[in-house]
C-alpha cells in the first residue's frame, strides 16, 4: 500500500515564489523530491496572459483525484450538462500544466493523494499565477472541521464530501463559475480602461508638448527681458501666450485662456496664438491692441468653434516713451509692479474691460495706456493660478492674488513663487487647470 504523506505548511505570500522555494525546501524531508521540483517548475514559468478572456457561457472543470473511479462519477454527473467541459487528471504532479494549458474556470481537488498531499498542492495552485484566482473546490472523504478549516486558510473556496449530490456538484460548479467569469471579463474592463487612460495620458502629454514648442524663450537680454512658465493640467486646457517685436520699438505681449478643457479647447488655442504671433489678421494694426481684438471676435465666433470662446490680454510696449497700451476681454487684470525703484513699487492692477473673444455680436473694445516709470514688472497669468479650489471647498479670490503678489519684495523669484503659492491651496490635489505665467521686465 502507497504511504501518504500529510503536511502542515504555513501560508505563503502568492507573489513569493522565494517564499516558495524556501518551503521546498523544508518539504523535501518528508516528500517526494522529483514530484516538488515537477511543481515548482510548473508553477515559477507559467505567466498569465495580459487580457485573458473566457467566454461568458464556457464552464471548464477541472478534477485533480488519483482514483479513475471519481473521475468516472464526476464525469458521469457533468454528462447531462452540455455546456459544461471536464478535464480529469488523474496524476496530480500534472495537474499545474494541465491547468495552465486549460485555464479551468473552477477546479476539483481531492486532498488525499500520492507524492504530494492535496493541501500542498492547493497551496501551489494558489501561488500559481494562472490559477491564483481560479476557485478552488475541495472534493474530500475527510469531514473533519479542521482538516476543511486549514483548506479554506490555504485559499479553497468550497469543501464538499464526496460523493456529493449530483444537483448541488452541478450548481456549486456553476455558481464558482460564474463568479470567475465575471471577475475576469471586469478585469479585462479594467484593463481596457486603463490601456485607454494610459493612451489619453500619453497624447495630452504630447499635445502639452505639442503646445510648449510653440512658445517663444526666454529673453534673457537686452531692453526687456520676459521669463515664463507653462505648467499643463493633467486634462489637456487652452492656455497659451506669447511675445515678439513688432518693430525695434514695439513690443507684443499676450496671454489667452480658451473655455473647457480637452484637445477642442487646445487646438482653438494654437489656432488663436498662431493668428497673433503670425500677424495673420487680415487689416488688422496688430500695434493696437483695440484693433487686434476687433479683428479676432468674428474670425473666432463661438458658434463656428463648437460654442467655445476666450479670454485675453494684448499689450503693446513702446520703448522710446515707455508707455504700455493694453485692451481685452474676460481675462484677469495683468498686474503691474512699478515705482521709481524696487523698494517704492507699487502693484497696480490693469484690467481690460472688454467682452471676450467669440462672442456672435460686434462690441467695442478700447486701449488703455500706462506710462511705465524706470522700475516696472508685468505679470500675466491664466485663471488657473486665480481658481483654485482649496481642501476645504473654498475658493481662493482675485483680491487675494493681487495681495499675494504686491506683498513680495522681490519679484525676480514672482513665477515660482506665484506657482508655489497655488500648490500650497490646492492642498495634496493636482491642479485643476492649465497654469501660465509671463514676468515682463522693462
Amino acid at each position: 500500500m502507497q504511504r501518504r504523506t500529510f503536511l502542515r505548511c504555513a501560508a505563503i505570500p502568492p507573489d513569493d515564489l522565494n517564499g516558495m522555494r524556501s518551503l521546498t525546501f523544508a518539504l523535501r524531508r518528508v516528500a517526494n523530491y522529483d514530484a516538488l521540483d515537477e511543481i515548482m517548475e510548473q508553477t515559477a514559468t507559467i505567466k498569465v496572459e495580459e487580457g485573458t478572456t473566457i467566454r461568458s457561457e464556457s464552464v471548464v472543470v477541472l478534477l485533480v483525484d488519483d482514483q479513475a473511479i471519481v473521475g468516472h462519477a464526476v464525469r458521469q454527473m457533468l454528462v447531462p450538462e452540455h455546456d459544461i467541459q471536464l478535464h480529469f487528471c488523474q496524476e496530480p504532479l500534472k495537474a499545474i500544466a494541465m491547468a495552465n494549458e486549460i485555464r479551468p474556470t473552477v477546479i476539483l481537488q481531492d486532498l488525499v493523494m500520492p507524492d504530494v498531499d492535496g493541501l500542498t498542492l492547493l497551496k501551489f495552485f494558489r501561488t500559481n499565477a494562472a490559477t491564483r484566482e481560479t476557485p478552488m473546490i475541495v472534493l474530500s472523504s475527510k469531514e473533519e472541521p479542521a482538516i476543511k478549516a486549514q483548506a479554506f486558510g490555504l485559499g479553497a473556496n468550497d469543501y464538499l464530501v464526496k460523493l456529493p449530490d449530483r444537483v448541488e456538484l452541478v450548481a456549486r460548479v456553476r455558481h464558482h463559475s460564474r463568479g470567475y467569469i465575471a471577475q475576469l471579463e471586469r478585469n479585462e474592463a479594467y484593463r481596457k480602461l486603463a490601456e485607454s487612460e494610459r493612451q489619453l495620458a500619453n497624447e495630452v502629454a504630447e499635445a502639452a508638448k505639442y503646445v510648449r514648442s510653440l512658445l517663444p524663450p526666454p529673453i534673457t537680454d537686452g531692453p526687456v527681458r520676459i521669463d515664463w512658465r507653462f505648467v499643463p493640467s493633467t486634462q489637456l486646457g487652452g492656455d497659451a501666450f506669447g511675445y515678439h517685436w513688432l518693430d525695434e520699438n514695439h513690443l507684443a505681449v499676450y496671454l489667452l485662456d480658451v473655455s473647457g478643457h480637452g484637445v477642442g479647447s487646445s487646438l482653438l488655442a494654437v489656432t488663436a496664438l498662431n493668428s497673433l504671433s503670425h500677424r495673420s489678421l487680415p487689416k488688422t494694426d496688430f500695434s493696437d491692441p483695440a484693433a487686434v481684438m476687433r479683428g479676432l471676435n468674428p474670425i473666432f465666433r463661438m458658434d463656428r468653434h463648437g460654442g467655445k470662446f476666450f479670454t485675453v490680454w494684448y499689450g503693446v510696449f513702446e520703448r522710446p516713451s515707455r508707455r504700455l497700451t493694453y485692451s481685452g476681454g474676460g481675462h484677469p487684470p495683468a498686474l503691474l509692479f512699478a515705482g521709481e525703484n524696487a523698494s517704492e513699487a507699487q502693484i497696480q492692477e490693469l484690467i481690460p474691460d472688454g467682452p471676450v473673444i467669440g462672442l456672435p455680436v460686434e462690441l467695442p473694445f478700447e486701449n488703455t495706456t500706462v506710462e511705465l516709470p524706470s522700475f516696472a514688472n508685468l505679470l500675466l497669468y491664466s485663471d488657473g493660478l486665480i481658481e483654485l479650489e482649496q481642501p476645504d471647498g473654498r475658493m481662493a479670490t482675485q483680491d487675494e492674488f493681487t495681495k499675494f503678489a504686491g506683498m513680495q519684495p522681490n519679484w525676480e523669484d514672482i513665477l515660482e513663487q506665484v506657482l508655489a503659492r497655488a500648490r500650497t491651496l490646492r492642498g495634496s490635489q493636482p491642479l485643476a487647470d492649465d497654469c501660465s505665467l509671463m514676468r515682463v521686465c522693462f
